[in-house]
């Protein structure tokens, strides 16, 4: 089952809470109280971004695939539209702390921010991708997020809003910053990711599957390795500062030229052997690349 959660004061509603001070973004503590308890099994969709914060989360909760702690503080985001699987009463553990952070895009209307904010990859991270804060970055966090309470809260003149905004935008800021600071720290587990990520790309340009599938696309990779899309692509380019779909094409590309300079096949059948559906596809891509057509690289080459 599937329960459309459109606005703020719908998901107050429906915590059996006072209604929140204002309709387009609120603060909501979720301190020992699970933010799904009214719903049962099924999944949530929200009309509105979330980011969400716990502190003192237990060991067995598992949030990143390269970060595990026994009493972390973690931030986890959701964009709207976007669907969470909710299991009655294993939304928050027991000892965990935190808030939540509801923003509904009409709050974000006529500002830069309605357009900068879809830009921010994390929103569409999985759960297991949340960002684990040290101390002094959760201290910064709150902060900003207690100002932005605050500002909707108790002020209401004309400066408010876009005070506002701004302080949204700094925390976002932030959270790229932060988020950067863990792909760093866990650089060896990065590495690994894009070992298997070669390898994984290595085997499917090798073997059939091209024939068979067609060309592998960045949702398929990252369901492979575990990994949602936009999570790849962030932390391919911390290491390598391409993305994940530019990664794939480096491969392609290098597939091409291999076939292109040991083998007589036609500029046709490798489009079709590289898992092209129209040669102008691939000629238009692989010029694209290396600034030559197909036919000119091979010419060049011999």
């Amino acid at each position: 089952m599937i329960h459309q959660i459109k606005t703020i004061e719908q998901f107050y509603k429906l915590r059996n809470l006072a209604p929140p001070a204002h309709p387009l973004i609120s603060v909501l503590d979720i301190s020992n109280a699970p933010v799904y308890e009214q719903i049962e099994s099924g999944s949530v969709v929200f009309g509105f971004y979330v980011l969400s914060f716990k502190s003192g989360c237990t060991a067995n909760t598992k949030y990143s695939q390269l970060c595990e702690d026994s009493d972390a503080s973690i931030l986890g985001f959701r964009a709207p539209g976007q669907v969470v699987k909710v299991e009655p009463n294993k939304a928050v553990t027991p000892s965990a702390s935190g808030w939540m952070l509801c923003i509904h895009p009409d709050f974000l209307w006529h500002t830069p921010l309605a357009r900068k904010i879809r830009s921010y990859d994390f929103f569409y991270y999985d759960l297991k991708e949340a960002l684990f804060l040290s101390d002094e970055e959760q201290t910064t966090i709150n902060i900003i997020v207690a100002n932005i309470s605050y500002e909707f809260q108790k002020n209401t003149d004309r400066f408010s809003h876009n005070i506002t905004i701004a302080l949204i935008d700094a925390l976002l800021a932030y959270i790229e910053r932060f988020y950067q600071r863990q792909f760093n720290a866990n650089k060896v587990a990065s590495h690994q990711l894009l070992d298997r990520l070669d390898y994984l790309l290595n085997n499917y340009f090798d073997n059939e599957n091209l024939l068979k599938s067609g060309l592998p696309n960045v949702t398929a990779v990252a369901e492979e390795l575990n990994i949602s899309p936009h999570y790849l692509s962030a932390l391919l380019r911390s290491i390598t500062g391409k993305n994940a779909q530019q990664h794939i094409h480096e491969k392609l590309i290098s597939k091409a030229k291999e076939l292109l300079s040991t083998t007589d096949l036609s500029v046709s059948e490798i489009a079709y052997t590289l898992g092209f559906e129209h040669l102008q596809s691939f000629s238009k891509l692989f010029k694209t690349k290396t600034q030559l057509s197909p036919l000119q690289f091979r010419k060049s080459f011999n």
